[in-house]
């Protein structure tokens, strides 16, 4: 998970969403109506737009929205069974994370590595 992740107003325009990905390397942003968490904006929504919309206008409102205290098999269980790239991570209602399916891939691969450390030159070519 990415705690504190960065965010976006539901106002900004996709120009600024999209240079805030580009300039912090990431492609699920946060979108929030003041202090209200209301979705995200991923860049292949932002792709797709044909013309210089507001992010108010690709808002993805039906968010995975989970408590930081969730269990982590359910958040991967939910994202896998309903083809979500994200889930945003709340505690007390306020934004704390965001936990991609990068972040499950990596986490999945230090934990495999974990159990079957390679050895010196056990290196498949």
């Amino acid at each position: 998970m990415t705690a504190f992740p960065y965010f976006i107003e539901v106002d900004a325009g996709l120009k600024a969403a999209t240079q805030m990905m580009e300039r912090h390397g990431i492609r699920h942003l946060p979108v929030k109506d003041g202090d209200q968490l209301i979705g995200v904006v991923s860049d292949r929504d932002i792709k797709r737009a044909k013309r210089e919309l507001h992010v108010s206008d690709i808002v993805v409102r039906e968010t995975y929205i989970v408590n930081l205290t969730e269990r982590l098999d359910s958040v991967l269980l939910h994202l896998a069974q309903r083809h979500i790239g994200c889930a945003l991570v709340v505690k007390e209602g306020r934004l704390a994370g965001i936990f991609t399916t990068t972040d499950a891939c990596r986490v999945f691969g230090e934990y495999l590595r974990s159990l079957f450390p390679t050895e010196p030159g056990d290196d498949v070519a």
